[in-house]
């Protein structure tokens, strides 16, 4: 008999850690197979909320941000390939680093058509696997029609201001949880786990927490 879990996924397109992260959740889920009922949703969070349209260059970001150098970032970078591939994700040439706030936006109204983590992926993979532009409505609107939903309206959404208020909102309150970084998995809205963490680490934290249920 499944066992219903909620899992609340807090993560931005922009964050190569978030890919790794969701796609090692989707592995932990599919080890669990007919023992988990999951309910996965996506939350937004922005890295760069006050980057520009045209974005900034990948390295020169990172650099001024976290103070690395062009050498460790090459390491980061090979690190994280490894990590994405590991569990099915493979990282392509990202050059520069894009304002996410309309891709948030999408994401919020895909969940209402319900194809949230399908358009998450989607994203996901066209910003860290093939470097096009998360603030690109042109990007957004191919990335919602890959995955079934309609191009008119996504490029209607995204033009207008639609569930700009409701990304905020969602934003403001996870931060008031104290959530400052991403990925972040609360489950059944008690426990939480940050970070990208290990597909057995996941597949572990969800058996106990159904045990405990």
């Amino acid at each position: 008999m499944k066992q219903p879990i909620k899992i609340d996924f807090v993560s931005d397109v922009a964050c190569p850690w978030c890919a790794i992260g969701l796609s090692s959740l989707q592995v932990a889920l599919s080890r669990l197979g007919d023992a988990v009922d999951a309910e996965l949703v996506m939350h937004p969070f922005e890295l760069n909320p006050r980057m520009g349209e045209d974005g900034e260059d990948l390295v020169e970001h990172i650099g001024k941000k976290y103070g690395s150098t062009p050498q460790q970032v090459a390491q980061a970078q090979a690190v994280l390939r490894q990590r994405g591939a590991d569990v099915g994700f493979t990282f392509g040439i990202r050059k520069r680093i894009y304002n996410t706030f309309d891709a948030h936006r999408l994401i919020h109204w895909a969940g209402i058509k319900g194809k949230q983590v399908q358009l998450k992926e989607a994203l996901l993979h066209a910003y860290h696997g093939e470097g096009k532009p998360t603030s690109s409505h042109d990007v957004l609107v191919d990335g919602a029609e890959s995955v079934g939903l309609d191009g008119v309206e996504a490029r209607s959404i995204l033009q207008g201001g639609d569930y700009a208020d409701e990304v905020r909102a969602e934003e403001e309150k996870y931060q008031v949880m104290g959530i400052h970084s991403v990925p972040s998995i609360i489950f059944n809205n008690r426990y939480l786990m940050t970070g990208a963490q290990p597909v057995e680490a996941i597949e572990k934290a969800i058996q106990q927490i159904l045990a405990e249920a």
